[in-house]
């Protein structure tokens, strides 16, 4: 038997598998866990289940190879999924965005994009559900959407505006447990803070919808984000019916020191959702291809010392022909537009070269977003949301 032939053998296994386990969502517990003991017991059934540790291991490593883009790497999601063994296996199989400029499990999507190159991406917008979906790259003659990544919806309040962002577009609510996070805005659309539903690694200050009471504490359902924590700062220089030229905008990382865009540096990168207690990867549609408390002292403290990464946009030029101002996106945004940006590090009066994050116009909904180390796509995302809202005072 070919080696070919072993990987497709194996794939019908787990797909098999697969579908058993993991096609139903909405069921009760008692239900979820017979479909859990249908998977084992077709796992001890298959005849992988009792193949050498080393082999298996080289078997994953061959499919994750040859499964490079989306959707045939669902394969790579459906290995992880089988058991926890091979889910473990897969995990150090996988390398982060950052190392492999791949973006496979969820998690990826809180991790800093690849270095060197950008993650192309592109941004739906619903105008009149007010939704925003965002999917991993796109071809304009193709119907299908591409892979889906996160949602956002947009809620308007009395004093300020948030979007809520989500893993999940049927289930966009802060309530959910495919919330990771928000951006909120201030009355005038000129200051927005990125939230976190979760710390990351470098250590952020956490800030809680309600004061905390000593004595208090209990154990809050997995299902509830534990808090906001603020990853980025976002302003919008005053600019009142646009009497200043284009937009200007920068951006604080809260989250991320400015020694990560030196040679060596290293940006905060995080390894797992803390409120995602469940071992099935079925309930979060971004495997389905669509064809406790800090130390609030220590945290504040270490927030203050940390030199932090900052970006601001890159100023584009005139153009004297087409009378307008022109930014080079390199073939990937068609459409002229206000939103249009590039954001570049910068450290004191300098500012780099290479483009960190840019979003850009290509139809009357369609906008494309890119980015590389050391955003996220996450934090990506939610920069390019607070283009989408409206500015009182800058335009």
């Amino acid at each position: 038997m070919s080696f070919k032939s072993i990987i497709q053998d194996m794939k019908g296994e787990f797909g098999s598998i697969s579908r058993k386990g993991f096609g139903l969502r909405s069921r009760s517990l008692k239900l979820v866990e017979d479909e859990s003991m249908t998977i084992v017991d077709a796992l001890k059934q298959s005849c992988w289940a009792n193949m050498p540790p080393e082999l298996l291991r080289d078997v994953l490593m061959r499919i994750e190879a040859s499964e490079c883009t989306w959707p045939p790497r669902k394969n790579v999601v459906s290995c992880a999924g089988v058991c926890r063994n091979w889910r473990e296996i897969m995990k150090e199989i996988v390398k982060n965005p950052e190392l492999s400029g791949k973006l496979t499990f969820p998690i990826s999507l809180k991790q800093p994009g690849s270095r060197g190159s950008l993650i192309q991406c592109y941004i739906k917008r619903n105008r009149s559900a007010q939704t925003y979906h965002l999917y991993l790259s796109w071809n304009q003659a193709s119907n299908d959407d591409g892979k889906f990544l996160l949602a956002a919806k947009k809620c308007r309040r009395a004093t300020c505006t948030d979007y809520i962002i989500s893993l999940s577009p049927e289930d966009v609510s802060k309530g959910s447990s495919t919330y990771i996070g928000k951006l909120r805005s201030n009355f005038l659309g000129t200051k927005f803070t990125i939230y976190d539903a979760q710390p990351s690694n470098g250590g952020v200050l956490a800030t809680k919808c309600r004061p905390f009471r000593p004595g208090s504490m209990k154990r809050v359902s997995p299902r509830v984000p534990a808090g906001n924590y603020p990853v980025s700062h976002i302003s919008y220089e005053l600019n009142v019916l646009g009497s200043r030229g284009p937009r200007r905008m920068q951006c604080v990382m809260n989250a991320i020191p400015a020694s990560a865009m030196e040679p060596g540096g290293v940006a905060p990168t995080q390894t797992e959702f803390l409120v995602n207690k469940t071992d099935s990867f079925s309930s979060l549609p971004f495997f389905r291809s669509k064809s406790a408390r800090m130390g609030m002292d220590s945290c504040e403290s270490h927030s203050e010392t940390m030199m932090m990464l900052m970006l601001k946009n890159k100023a584009p030029r005139w153009h004297e022909q087409l009378q307008c101002w022109c930014l080079n996106f390199n073939g990937r945004v068609t459409v002229a537009s206000v939103k249009n940006f590039q954001l570049v590090a910068c450290s004191g009066e300098e500012n780099g070269e290479d483009v960190i994050v840019q979003f850009g116009k290509v139809g009357k909904d369609a906008f494309t977003m890119d980015y590389q180390y050391p955003i996220s796509a996450f934090q990506a995302f939610a920069i390019c949301l607070s283009s989408f809202d409206t500015k009182i005072a800058c335009e």
